[in-house]
Order: C-alpha cells, then structure tokens, then sequence
C-alpha cells in the first residue's frame, strides 16, 4: 500500500458548493490533511488512477497534484500533533 500526496487549486468561480464530492471521495480511504488544501492517503491505487477519480469531482479550470510519498524523507514545521503522528506512522 501507498501513500499519496494530494494537493489541489480550486480556481474561480467556484462552481460546486464547497466541492463536498471531492472532500467524500478523498476521506473515503484512509487520510489525514495538513494543510488546507493538501491531503495525505493510504491506498493500492496508483497516482493516475487517483487523479482520475478526483477530477471528476472538479470543475475543468481546477488543478490536481497527486505523487506517491512513501518512504520519502520529510520534514515539517507548526504542523498538529494527530498529523504528525499520522506521517510517521504511515510515510
């Protein structure tokens, strides 16, 4: 199992109320979300396969970034405990 790095830029005009689609599709597999529009998931699914599912939760001028991080070095700074927690048992 991999973990993935999602980040996104949900540009303007915001056209999905709060994109809750995209939200329920990425906590649907085990998370945790460091900042505000990163997220960190567990899965056996590959970058592109990921990808895919999110954009169709997006409107077609949003950006999606998804790459495997696991077992790569880290480092954080102010980041809350439950996260960091989160990386290292799962980075």
């Amino acid at each position: 199992m991999s973990t993935l790095l999602i980040s996104y830029d949900l540009m303007s005009p915001e056209t999905r109320k709060d994109y809750k689609e995209l939200i329920d599709c990425i906590k649907s597999f085990p998370w945790a979300k460091p900042l505000y529009s990163v997220w960190f998931i567990k899965t056996d699914k590959s970058c592109s396969e990921v990808r895919d599912e999110l954009k169709l939760r997006v409107d077609s001028n949003d950006k999606i970034l998804v790459i495997d991080v696991t077992g790569k070095p880290w480092a954080t700074y102010n980041f809350p405990k439950e996260v960091l927690d989160w990386m290292h048992s799962n980075l």
